[in-house]
């Protein structure tokens, strides 16, 4: 956090997680190494058999008799967060600031303070108004975990 004139700044990292029957991949380079460069989320469909088997919950997206319950959940979230299999900063980006707006409506201090969302194309940056001297601004910035590793990705 910082403060400057009459705004306290507040960065933090939000990790994303897959939903289940989903993962994350890094984008590897030819070698199979992890790229210099910033590399690209792959969202990839992922066995859930044993799980559902052990614990009797979700269906396995990927080897579920009924294909269209794959192509039903797959398209949805390609849809919404991703480009061709891969996850998209500025989908997700703006598809988080909706939640957040949508979020900020149901709290009471939304009838105190005013919240704006500030653009930005890979994170969430908003900023609360008050009657008050001093503003807040938080900015959010999308993270994602590969697999059960502790390598992140922003």
């Amino acid at each position: 956090w910082s403060v400057q004139d009459n705004t306290i700044t507040y960065r933090l990292f939000v990790i994303l997680l897959p939903p289940p029957g989903h993962c994350f991949s890094l984008e590897r380079d030819t070698t199979g190494q992890l790229p210099a460069r910033k590399p690209r989320i792959r969202v990839e469909l992922e066995c859930m058999c044993l799980r559902e088997q052990l614990l009797g919950c979700g269906l396995c997206f990927l080897h579920h008799p009924n294909g269209k319950l794959e192509k039903d959940q797959r398209s949805y979230l390609l849809h919404t967060l991703c480009t061709d299999s891969y996850l998209d900063v500025e989908k997700t980006a703006r598809w988080f600031q909706m939640l957040v707006r949508t979020a900020w409506l149901l709290l009471p201090q939304s009838h105190h303070c005013q919240l704006t969302v500030l653009p930005s194309s890979n994170s969430c940056v908003f900023q609360l108004t008050s009657a008050s001297t001093m503003n807040a601004c938080t900015e959010m910035m999308l993270a994602a975990q590969e697999g059960s590793s502790g390598t992140y990705t922003n």
